[in-house]
């Protein structure tokens, strides 16, 4: 297992070890150890799988509060995952950063608590399966604007399929007005 650091020193994707022969492949999806070794110290409580059309964006979405790590990966098709640092003080603040993940390349991208997170579904459709570090709390659900232009996100789709959710969300300077200290865990 690897992993690959990306532009922000918390954000990682990880290369997990692939065993392939004629009978098609095996892999650990998750190992609380061995993901422990590797920094990643969380005790994850919910498992969530999506499924989405070609085009579909989702996100970008985030808790609150204690705040939410994910653990993502695709399992079926192709995804552009998307992470935006929203922590108002830090040096990498409003930056994004994509990764495609696939059933092919087996890829995953560690989020911590301090990211919004989307994606955008580049094949026919595609099933996505994350884990949680907090139960799902509709009190803490928070989200922004897809397309906030201060962000500039390369969503890598056209004619994007939304949720009025993601519609109507605000822009991230918006929010921060509103709640300029999301997160109490940071």
């Amino acid at each position: 297992m690897k992993k690959i650091p990306t532009e922000f020193p918390e954000v990682w994707i990880i290369e997990p070890d692939v065993f392939k022969d004629e009978r098609g492949f095996f892999l650990e999806s998750y190992s609380y150890k061995k993901y422990e070794q590797l920094g990643i110290k969380w005790e994850f409580v919910q498992d969530n799988h999506a499924k989405s059309a070609k085009n579909t964006v989702r996100g970008l979405h985030f808790s609150i509060g204690e705040g939410q790590a994910k653990l993502v990966r695709c399992t079926q098709g192709r995804i552009w995952d998307v992470v935006v640092d929203i922590r108002p003080n830090s040096p990498t603040f409003a930056k994004w950063e994509g990764v495609e993940l696939s059933a092919e390349n087996f890829l995953q991208i560690y989020i911590p608590i301090g990211f919004a997170h989307g994606y955008s579904t580049l094949s026919e459709y595609a099933e996505v399966q994350y884990k949680v570090s907090s139960y799902y709390n509709p009190d803490e659900e928070r989200e922004v604007f897809w397309n906030d232009q201060k962000l500039g996100i390369d969503w890598k789709v056209k004619d994007p399929i939304l949720s009025n959710r993601d519609k109507n969300a605000p822009l991230l300077e918006d929010f921060l007005k509103k709640n300029p200290n999301p997160f109490t865990e940071i």
